[in-house]
């Protein structure tokens, strides 16, 4: 079966009611994305939002949100809310900030697994390139957790999805991508159900622009074997 094409563009404004959507088919128990935070978006950073587009229908499957932030402003066990300015991204830094800040990855649940988020994934590497950023760091939502949470800690499920011996929806996608776990962080979506909050702080290095002390303090403990 031939494959669909999928475009990548910068979001606009008439975008936002088919990712609030998006988002109300994902999050089902949380608040979807608001058209004041999505303007926000636009006005402070428009190079870091992304739609993905199902060639030839155009319907929108997917977006991206990101901001850039100064990193030693921030602790690691920092939650989303803390790295997003409430969801405004008002806390970009583009003059001191050398960190992508990856806010949100989201594919329509209909077209997961179909090369969606991969188009994504690739849009914003390019963007930390073009703009000579040293890396990406996000929060990896852990989304299979709550059903091992009973049989092990955070920690231990995290190393074992690291390891390939189970698979978490999220982290382990991310990991394919070349992300590495530097750190959990409890509390970081407090409402979510399915990861009980936890997110595993990830990072993408752009090998074109990052620095030695960029690789320093990775933790041995989430170094894959």
């Amino acid at each position: 079966m031939r494959k669909r094409r999928i475009d990548v563009r910068q979001t606009r404004a008439e975008d936002f009611p088919h990712i609030i959507r998006i988002c109300r088919e994902v999050y089902r128990e949380s608040p979807a994305w608001s058209e004041a935070q999505l303007h926000s978006h636009l006005r402070v950073f428009p190079e870091g939002q992304f739609v993905a587009v199902d060639k030839p229908t155009d319907e929108i499957v997917g977006m991206a949100a990101s901001l850039i932030v100064s990193w030693d402003d921030y602790d690691s066990l920092d939650t989303w809310k803390d790295f997003t300015g409430h969801g405004m991204f008002t806390n970009h830094d583009p003059v001191g900030g050398h960190t992508l800040y990856g806010a949100e990855i989201m594919v329509r649940p209909a077209r997961q697994s179909k090369g969606v988020g991969s188009t994504l994934y690739t849009a914003r590497r390019r963007l930390v390139e073009r703009l000579g950023l040293r890396r990406i760091r996000a929060g990896a939502r852990l989304r299979g957790y709550g059903r091992y949470a009973d049989r092990m800690d955070v920690r231990t499920y995290v190393k074992r999805v690291i390891r390939g011996e189970l698979r978490d929806p999220t982290l382990s996608f991310q990991i394919r991508k070349g992300f590495h776990v530097v750190g959990v962080v409890p509390g970081y979506l407090a409402n979510d159900r399915e990861s009980l909050g936890y997110a595993a702080l990830i990072e993408w290095i752009n090998l074109r622009a990052a620095k030695p002390d960029d690789y320093a303090g990775r933790p041995i403990e989430f170094a894959s074997e």
